[in-house]
């Protein structure tokens, strides 16, 4: 039997829920959530592999006007991803009206020729007797091929959704081994979890300025008894959080640390169900100022433009 197999971009505004629909279609976390803009930075893939084939998911950072050089970046992964794939999932809100960073990704859609399907996210938020006008409104786009009412956050409307991306997709060799969900080094993910800690942690003003980097990684030989006497792999990470002011580094710190021990608890519990490990996480925090308008900040906090 032959296999439909293709790439997937997903794109749409700052919070309309694209990491989390593709967490819930992999049936796995793998790119991380939060209610702040710019959760998402780097194009994130994620592998789900059925019967019918292989969807390979290009999560994608939401688009919005660059305010500085990490967000030019942004926005340059944003509109490479629509080429070169076979489908774009366009992930919008159930709004009455088209605003204007819609009709931006619009543009960006009609642009590069492949079939489009919109999902209209978090119709869980409005009643049922108001998703029909919501069609209509986004039905007025040129070049959409198909619109499904979904709730990423519950499920609902994912399986159809599955369904109508398949139909689109190719005949092919599917690109990853059956158990592959993501091609995320573990490194890589493990910064993201801490990151998403620190979001979801922090006051609105400090997140946007903070990239977390790996410093050292290191599985222990013979790894660590546990109180039943089993031998459990284990984990010694050492990270360090960036931010670009003083003020931001103690916040992140906090009261004795309190914060700081806050975002490494909650970073290390999520980090040893992923590795199924357990882990000895230290963090630190620096100030690098401006960061975000460094370029050689931003490709060494993994942000680089050539592999865009």
């Amino acid at each position: 039997m032959e296999k439909r197999t293709g790439f997937v971009t997903i794109i749409g505004r700052p919070n309309v829920g694209k990491s989390t629909l593709m967490n819930k279609l992999i049936g796995q976390k793998i790119a991380i959530t939060s209610n702040k803009p710019q959760t998402t930075r780097s194009r994130i893939r994620g592998i789900y592999t059925e019967d019918r084939g292989q969807i390979i998911f290009l999560d994608t950072p939401g688009l919005q006007k660059a305010k500085n050089k990490l967000g030019s970046y942004m926005e340059e992964v944003t509109k490479s991803s629509v080429t070169g794939v076979d489908l774009i999932l366009w992930i919008v809100e159930p709004e009455s009206r088209i605003g204007e960073g819609d009709r931006r990704i619009s543009e960006i859609v009609k642009s590069a020729n492949v079939p489009v399907i919109i999902a209209i996210n978090k119709i869980d938020s409005i009643k049922k007797e108001e998703i029909l006008p919501v069609i209509d409104t986004y039905r007025s786009l040129e070049g959409i091929d198909e619109i499904v009412p979904i709730s990423a956050k519950s499920g609902v409307g994912c399986t159809e959704l599955v369904d109508v991306l398949y139909n689109y997709l190719p005949y092919g060799p599917m690109f990853y081994d059956e158990d592959t969900i993501t091609d995320q080094p573990e490194r890589a993910i493990c910064a993201e979890i801490i990151r998403e800690k620190s979001l979801h942690a922090l006051s609105q003003e400090v997140p946007h300025g903070i990239a977390v980097t790996i410093e050292s990684m290191k599985e222990r030989k013979g790894g660590k008894k546990t109180g039943d006497g089993k031998v459990i792999p284990f984990f010694d990470i050492e990270a360090t959080i960036i931010c670009e002011r003083d003020s931001h580094k103690g916040i992140i710190i906090g009261k004795g640390g309190s914060m700081l021990k806050k975002i490494g608890a909650n970073a290390r519990y999520e980090i040893e169900h992923m590795l199924d490990a357990g882990v000895n996480l230290k963090l630190w925090v620096k100030v690098k100022k401006d960061w975000r308008n460094s370029d050689v900040l931003i490709k060494n906090y993994g942000y680089d433009e050539k592999q865009v």
